[in-house]
This record gives C-alpha cells, structure tokens and sequence, in this order.
C-alpha cells in the first residue's frame, strides 16, 4: 500500500467530516516573520546571484543566535535535533549535553553522506573545530561513551581534546541496566516501555544519594565500597538480579582501566562552560528526548528521567538562567513515541503504519517501531509555553508528500464537548478525551529537492504556516530530508 492511497475515514476516530474535524477558510494573515533560504545549486546567472543572497539570509539567521542558544525537542523525541544541532555547530564554539544518557539517539550525516549513531557524545562532533561538553546533568555508561568515541576514531572523526566529560556527572554502570530491564518486567502491563539502558535506575541511583560520579574515579580505594553498596541493594531490592563478589571485584577491575582512559577527559565543567562565557564563546545546547517525556511536564510515569525542557539546561550544565538565550524546538511535521503512555493524535489504522514506513520511524537506540499519528497542536503549544522558543524547525516534511489530505489536531475535548484548555496532567483524561481536527489539503509532489520556501506547492506552504498561526512560533527551519542540505531556511 502507499501513501498515496491512505483513506482518512479508514479509521473512524479520524473519519473526515467526523465530529473532531473542522476544515476553515484558505488562511490570509499577514507574515511578520523575516524570510531566508539556503543555497542551491546555480543554473543561471540570475539564479545564482538569488542563491548567494538567499545563503548569505540564511548565515544572517543563525548568526543572530544569542550567545547561548538551545535545541530542544517539541514531542516525545525523536525529532531530529541531531541534525540541527550538526549544522548549527558549524557557528559554534561549543556543543554541550545536558541531561539524559545513551537513550538519547542522534542521527546525523557527515558532508560525505555517512551516517553516524550517536548516544552520549553531542551531535557537534562532526565539526572539528567545536568542542563537545557532556554536562553534570548527564548520566555516563562508559563503555558505551568509549564504544562510540571508537566509532568515530575508526571513521576519521578525532575526539582527543573535543570531548569534555563532567566530574559531577553520574555513572551509569551495567547492572542499572539489568536493574532496568528487572523493573519493567516487574512492571508487567503497566510497562514504562523504557529504552532498558539503565536511565531511570541511574538517576534514582542520584536521587537517593548513593549514586557514583565521575569525579569519584579519581579516588579508586572507595570505589569498592560505593559500588558494593550499589549492588547489594539491587540484590536485596529484586530477586532476579544475582549479586556475588566476583561481580564486583571484576567490576571494580574493569573501571580502574576506565579511569586510566577518561582522565583527560574529566573536566570542572561548570567552571568550563562559565569561563566559556566570559569569553564570548558561543555556545549552544542539545537536548535529549523531548519536553513531553519531561519528568515534571510530561505523560507521568511513561516519562523519561530527567528534565530535556528549557529548566534542564541551567540545572545540567551550571550556567545561570540570564545567560540563557534562543531556544529552538524540533518538531516532526507529524507525531510519534516510542514506549507506552497516552498519545491522544495517534493513528492506530493503516495511515500510521503508512507514516511509519514512509518516515523510517524506527528507534535509533533500541530499533523499535514508533506509534504514528498526525501532529498534535494542543501539546505543541504546551511545550512552546514551557520552553518559550524563539523559533521551530520542522522536521520530516517531505514525509507528508504523497498523502490527498493532512490533519492537524488542533483542540481536546471531553466526551461530554466541553473544552480541554491546555495538555492535562491527568493521564485518564487524556485518554478518554476527544481531538478535534482540521483538514488539510496534501501537495502530492516530491519536495525533497526544494531548498527554497517560496519553491515548496502552496499546500505545504499552507501547512506550515497554518502551524505557525496556530502555536504562534516562527517556523525558521524546515526539514526534506536526511542530509545535511536537505534543509530550507525561512
């Protein structure tokens, strides 16, 4: 089947004409948003003095990113940050992690067109001229950092002196893990559906006060201790996980060859990314997951650990809420999570199995199937409120191509029709609520060569600035594909 031949009524909770959609009148708002686009390739003269000045707009709109700027996701991940990041890094001094750990999978493509993986380093690495920071709010699963400092080595990429690993930052060691997997299965079908690398583990690990830093593997004659502490309470807590001295006496082995092979990368990162500062280096932020898996702002408990929304970066990183500036939030131009929890635009008939075929929607770090559905303004608002971005890059567009008709959720209702003002903490509410949707009309053209906005079909125009109306945050970055290019500057 292809995209082209989805049925929007072969679902009746998304049955056109059915009591959640409402089409409106072609859109006529005035634009006080400044206009820009990348450069593409010259054909004529004429064209190759507009493609000039349209690089040299698109260079003015990231030059005039504050000094600290930020890339968040918008959704439940997923999002791509990992390609903005990449290109944005190119005008950075530094690129800095502030929270989360390896469940957080970037994808980015080299200029050569490879692709790398990447978990726990930023997706500034492929510039060799930024530094990488992973932050105090970060939790650290050494073999998997080195596994992928390795990665990149192997295929040209240097780390040495690019990556800077906090000493505040937690270890996360493989029983979390295994403690991880434990829990879920304990879960049964109240399941969190985490990426089972030991996050949550890791960060109550912190949260009660027995967790292990970084810096502690300076002081190798009380690891033993910390450690046996660690593991005899996993046993005692899960009658799976089996704890006997050679587990820890080969673990304790194990991080002393660690330690050696970090050291030159432990760094005061706080007193780093404030001297940074003083020095007018630019700076810039990347998240993990995404605001809607927010510890405090999410769909509690199918949340992740941390908090990947704006309040993030201060408390990750050590750097002071007023030196914070532009934020950017990454929006997929449709929805999608991975795990369980309410998800109220999910399409659960064959358009969200087209969507996930057609968008590869499958997890970077576990390689699950993401659950599909069309792009929920209502919890798109939330997180521009939480965040206050600056701007949007939306991301996938061209995913939408071959579809007759796109929705937008744009408003919750409860059963009994009355209004859902913002997205609800109450997760039974968000169940049992309704959305009311609008319809779109799809451009049904391949647009991932358009590397100008004023080139896109007007119907994608239409969507995208029908999203801006709706969120009220400028759309400045567009996605048509993977590759560092396919990128269209608004």
């Amino acid at each position: 089947m292809s995209l082209s031949s989805l049925s929007l009524d072969s679902n009746p909770r998304f049955a056109v004409g059915g009591p959640y959609h409402r089409r409106y009148p072609p859109l006529h708002h005035p634009r006080s948003f400044v206009s820009c686009s990348a450069k593409r390739p010259a054909v004529s003269a004429s064209l190759s003095v507009a493609a000039d000045s349209a690089a040299t707009e698109s260079l003015g709109r990231i030059g005039s990113l504050s000094q600290v700027s930020g890339v968040l996701g918008c959704q439940w991940g997923d999002e791509g940050k990992g390609k903005l990041v990449d290109i944005l890094a190119q005008h950075f001094d530094i690129v800095a992690r502030c929270q989360g750990g390896a469940n957080a999978g970037h994808t980015i493509y080299n200029s050569e067109g490879k692709k790398f993986a990447l978990h726990l380093v930023p997706s500034g690495i492929l510039n060799e001229d930024t530094t990488c920071v992973i932050g105090n709010g970060v939790v650290v699963h050494l073999p998997g950092l080195f596994k992928e400092i390795d990665g990149l080595e192997s295929n040209g990429v240097s780390c040495k002196g690019r990556i800077l690993v906090s000493d505040r930052a937690h270890l996360l060691f493989d029983f979390h893990q295994e403690v991880d997997g434990l829990r879920e299965s304990e879960l049964a079908k109240s399941f969190i559906g985490t990426t089972k690398r030991g996050i949550g583990p890791a960060y109550s690990s912190k949260v009660i006060r027995n967790g292990i830093r970084v810096g502690d593997l300076r002081h190798m004659d009380t690891l033993p201790q910390k450690l046996d502490l660690l593991l005899s309470d996993a046993a005692a807590r899960f009658q799976g996980f089996k704890y006997t001295p050679d587990m820890l006496r080969e673990e304790v082995e194990a991080y002393k060859r660690y330690a050696d092979r970090l050291e030159p990368y432990i760094t005061d990162t706080v007193h780093f990314m404030n001297d940074s500062i003083s020095q007018k280096k630019k700076i810039l932020v990347e998240g993990g997951q995404a605001t809607m898996l927010d510890i405090d702002f999410g769909t509690y408990p199918f949340v992740t650990s941390s908090s990947p929304s704006a309040g993030g970066i201060c408390t990750g990183l050590g750097i002071a809420p007023r030196v914070v500036g532009d934020l950017i939030g990454v929006v997929k131009a449709y929805t999608t999570r991975v795990g369980s929890g309410p998800f109220p635009t999910e399409n659960l008939g064959p358009g969200g199995d087209l969507l996930r075929l057609a968008g590869q929607e499958f997890g970077t770090t576990t390689g699950r199937p993401r659950r599909c559905g069309w792009l929920d303004i209502v919890a798109l608002k939330f997180s521009c409120q939480i965040n206050g971005f600056a701007s949007l890059n939306l991301t996938k567009l061209d995913v939408l191509s071959d579809l007759n008709e796109i929705q937008l959720g744009v408003a919750y209702k409860r059963s009994d029709g009355t209004p859902v003002e913002s997205f609800p903490g109450d997760l039974r509410l968000l169940e049992e609520l309704q959305v009311e949707y609008e319809v779109l009309p799809g451009w049904k053209s391949d647009i991932s060569s358009v590397r100008n906005y004023s080139d896109l079909p007007k119907a994608a125009q239409q969507y995208v600035e029908r999203i801006e109306e709706l969120v009220g945050v400028p759309i400045h970055y567009i996605g048509i594909g993977p590759g560092r290019d396919a990128l269209i500057y608004k």
